[in-house]
């Protein structure tokens, strides 16, 4: 049994020092942390570092697990359960409130049956969590009106794999991205959303270069990112057409004798009904005309493909998250199983998930139209399987309600009551005010979350205290089937449960068995032991019998103290005694198919649904960024992971900026028949003209009103249910305001000047270290505005010190308060060229007094010396900024990224800001060149 130490402890005479070995909290490359929890005598400290032995990412992390530190306060957490959200939040005791929800569902059950309750649940749960919860609404309440924001992000490929290996499974792991000739990333920007991966990649090529022996990487993706800095090949494709290109990749391996003849034979069906379905394809001509990629690329991209034995084709989002995405997904898997390029070590389709447990979501059935274990939902056998095994009552015989239609049944009154876990629909979901009107219909509403005050949280008449990530005990899986201890390091504050307990309450207070679990150990083994339940070994497999790869048989005798030790392993685990990962699934040829074969799915090439008009002439396409994590509810407590891209922004292309009256750094309104949003614009020529990038981070509590989700397009996969967050048609327009501010106020004060901020009509909100930074702007006059502003600030008293500016011809206001000679708050109204150095301020309040030359410079917005400006950041973990890494790229002549680590020590942490030094020295260059 493969086994590592839970902690490690040091202790001296004054210091106590445990070290626990757990898993990140954030995206599906799951890496492994070492979170270290110092007690001193000034209290408890906490650092995190990668875990060197964990197998996804050998020490490395990202800056955003580099940060998991900031993220494990109590500041914003909700502590007690909370009745009564929607007339007045009260304390109670989980007692009452699980009698409550009890109650509540049994009254809805027996008025209007079980489909009148609904589960909206996540992918940062933990498995045994899911698990429970899954056990509970399907096999006890008997229905399957159970969806996860995993719908979101996954489903799109959970149904193509289904489709064409008969079972939902990545086949490849990371270590063949080292043994691979080609990557091909596929709407994958993954030096900003997987960066540990991305750089994981770049190494291996930079290792080949080394040796002469290339790794080509190809970056398929309208935008040129961060990915593409480092690419062989980028193909700037038109949203919505990869069905297009890998049809027309697969008829040109077809015509030019590429195909794995024997492979295909032996192992696959359904060849000839794929390429009719792709004959509209069969041309270059017809390739370029509807991708807008040119016939130059794409022949050297089919031609490399071609000719290269081992390539590995990353998708991720940019694929998913389609109106077509799971014919998409299907239109690569078929180019990989006509060329066999399938089961071996470098080559194979790999689906890279978004969030951390994505993977053991799927694993349980987190989805509304799947079972437990890789079963089938409205597969009588499986049904009766899982039932059995389960001894319940019932079980779900018919496909739930999906995310976006379950929260439309909820509107309608069909759904009574719901259960939120661990996530933010009204930010997260397409059509997000429909969200907010459903919930605010919806007669009860229980949210289970760690923060008190989100979007969602604000509907809920029952709101749960749930475990955070330092708190949490169970497992997860990553993108590569690799399943990871996530281990508690921090004690459960005040009355905070986990997830898998408040269930087991309301489910025993409802009268049902089987939830008398004592702790995740247990759930765990049952979990373990369902996969293994009626499922045959690959050597003996029936068409008539289960087989599933997915089968934790090794793991079902884990003992308590062997499950606290587990070790990082991938599935299928067939045996106790010799653990090993599987890296490469279908390398027999066996798929889940009772045929065993894999299946060629026919996809045919079709628009999106919605088309631009005359009114909505622009495509939105939405994302997220590099230091940013899903709803900003922990990433935004973060000073470190809120300089890199401080503010809600939409890039859009210079020349459409100019045909729609759009100016640089201004704001503007994004508008789509669903709802608008009022965004800061970027231009940029690494986007397509026609086009509009957003990030989907931003919520009303950081900012006005920069909800991406308002304006996105809910139109879903008519198979998977994933809604098109990469086509919405838009119109843009300037924002009009009448002037533009920023407002400083130390850490601590900030709850009192909330209401006079939010009195403005666009305001955003940036953590800093010591500080909150507000940016600001209004349509009212600026006499009036100023006014009402020093009016609403709280800080009267005598014992605050006030130094004031201002200029009522020019506009300018500058207000500052200090106490004891401390900077406490600053105001600065003035035109948005006059606006001060924001990174100088913010430095200011680091300060414990201030001098008289720092007093007359903060009344003037002007620091002492502005010529050592850094610019816009770009490395946040050594605070690199922009001008200072083009001065020194000038200076000494630089040719590669290593020598800007060198020299700045930039890029030499997380590496996350490797691909943007990349794209700067480039730049440099090119400049010398002109």
């Amino acid at each position: 049994m493969n086994s590592i130490p839970v902690v490690e402890l040091h202790s001296s005479t004054e210091t106590n020092i445990k070290i626990t070995h757990t898993t990140c909290p954030y995206c599906g490359v799951g890496c492994g942390v070492s979170a270290t929890v110092e007690e001193t005598a000034f209290g408890q400290k906490l650092s995190v570092a990668g875990d060197i032995d964990h197998p996804s990412n050998y020490g490395k992390l990202c800056i955003k697990g580099s940060n998991l530190a900031d993220t494990v306060g109590l500041e914003t957490r909700v502590l007690h359960p909370m009745l009564g959200g929607k007339t007045g939040r009260q304390e109670s005791d989980w007692d009452t409130a699980t009698d409550l929800i009890a109650d509540k569902f049994q009254h809805y059950i027996q008025q209007y049956g079980p489909e009148s309750i609904a589960f909206y649940v996540s992918g940062q749960l933990l498995t045994e969590d899911y698990y429970v919860v899954n056990k509970f609404v399907k096999g006890y309440l008997g229905t399957a009106n159970i969806d996860t924001n995993s719908r979101l992000c996954m489903s799109s490929a959970v149904a193509a794999h289904k489709r064409a290996f008969g079972e939902d499974l990545v086949p490849a792991s990371y270590e063949d991205f080292e043994h691979t000739n080609m990557v091909v990333l596929v709407g994958s920007n993954t030096a900003w959303c997987h960066p540990v991966l991305y750089q994981r990649i770049m190494q291996a090529k930079e290792r080949r270069q080394q040796q002469q022996d290339d790794l080509f990487v190809v970056v398929i993706d309208p935008r040129f990112t961060a990915t593409c800095e480092a690419a062989n090949l980028h193909l700037p494709i038109q949203i919505g057409q990869d069905v297009a290109l890998f049809n027309g990749l697969l008829q040109y391996l077809y015509q030019h004798n590429y195909t794995d003849t024997e492979f295909v034979n032996a192992h696959t069906q359904g060849l000839n009904e794929a390429l009719q379905s792709a004959e509209t394809e069969s041309s270059l001509e017809n390739v370029a005309r509807k991708t807008a990629i040119s016939q130059e690329k794409l022949q050297l991209f089919f031609e490399k493909f071609a000719h290269t034995e081992k390539v590995m084709t990353l998708f991720s989002m940019g694929v998913n998250q389609s109106s077509r995405g799971v014919d998409k997904a299907n239109s690569i898997i078929n180019c990989h199983l006509l060329t066999g390029k399938i089961g071996k070590l470098g080559a194979a389709p790999f689906s890279m998930t978004g969030q951390p447990n994505a993977m053991g979501g799927r694993e349980v059935g987190g989805l509304a139209n799947m079972l437990a274990a890789h079963l089938d939902l409205e597969n009588p056998l499986h049904q009766q399987l899982v039932q059995t095994f389960w001894n319940s009552p019932t079980i779900a015989q018919q496909v739930g309600l999906k995310a976006v239609d379950l929260f439309e049944a909820v509107e309608q009154g069909k759904i009574k009551a719901i259960w939120i876990m661990a996530t933010n629909p009204v930010v997260s979901l397409p059509n997000a005010d429909q969200v907010k009107r459903a919930l605010t219909q919806c007669e009860f509403v229980v949210v289970s979350d760690i923060c008190k005050d989100t979007d969602t949280t604000a509907f809920a008449d029952v709101l749960l205290p749930a475990l955070g990530w330092g708190e949490k005990d169970g497992t997860v899986t990553n993108s590569e089937r690799r399943i990871s201890r996530q281990r508690a390091f921090l004690a459960a504050p005040e009355q905070a449960k986990a997830d898998w307990w408040s269930v087991s309450q309301v489910a025993k207070k409802l009268g049902f068995s089987g939830f008398d679990f004592e702790n995740s150990h247990e759930i765990f083994k049952e979990h373990a032991q369902l996969s293994a339940y009626q499922n045959q070994r690959l050597s003996s497999r029936s068409e008539t019998g289960t087989f599933r790869y997915f089968n934790l048989a090794g793991l079902t005798g884990l003992s308590f103290q062997q499950y606290q030790t587990l070790a990082p392993v991938q599935w299928p685990i067939l045996d106790s005694e010799h653990q090993q990962d599987v890296a490469q699934l279908f390398s027999s040829g066996q798929f889940s198919h009772t045929n065993a074969h894999a299946k060629f799915i026919a996809t045919t090439a079709i628009d999106p649904v919605h088309s631009t008009t005359h009114e909505y002439p622009l495509i939105l396409n939405t994302g997220r960024i590099r230091d940013q994590w899903h709803t900003m509810t922990r990433t935004g407590l973060s000073a470190n992971l809120s300089s890199h891209k401080a503010e809600p922004f939409c890039e859009i292309h210079p020349n459409d900026a100019l045909k729609y009256g759009v100016k640089d750094a201004e704001l503007v309104e994004i508008k789509s028949a669903w709802g608008l949003c009022v965004l800061r614009a970027i231009l940029s020529d690494k986007i397509r003209r026609g086009q509009i990038f957003a990030p989907i981070h931003w919520n009303d509590q950081f900012a006005s009103d920069a909800r991406i989700g308002k304006v996105v397009n809910p139109v879903v996969d008519a198979i998977s249910g994933e809604p098109e967050f990469k086509h919405t048609p838009v119109m843009i327009q300037p924002f009009y305001t009448q002037w533009q501010g920023v407002f400083y106020v130390r850490v601590g004060y900030e709850h009192l000047v909330q209401n006079s901020i939010e009195s403005t009509v666009w305001w955003t909100k940036i953590k800093t270290t010591q500080a909150i930074r507000y940016e600001l702007a209004d349509r009212r006059r600026f006499e009036q505005i100023t006014q009402h502003l020093k009016q609403l600030l709280p800080f009267q008293d005598e014992s605050f010190e006030w130094l004031n500016l201002e200029d009522q011809t020019a506009h300018i206001s500058h207000s500052v308060v200090l106490k004891d000679g401390r900077l406490i708050a600053s105001l600065y109204i003035a035109p948005k060229a006059l606006l001060p150095d924001r990174d100088w301020i913010a430095s200011l309040f680091k300060r414990e007094r201030l001098s008289a030359m720092h007093r007359k410079a903060l009344l003037a917005g002007q620091a002492m010396s502005i010529a050592n400006s850094d610019g816009s950041l770009v490395c946040s973990c050594f605070k690199v900024g922009k001008n200072r890494i083009i001065a020194t790229i000038k200076e000494k002549n630089i040719q590669h990224e290593k020598q800007v680590t060198a020299c700045l020590k930039a890029g030499g942490n997380c590496g996350s800001c490797l691909p943007e030094i990349r794209g700067l020295i480039k730049a440099c260059q090119a400049e010398a060149i002109e």
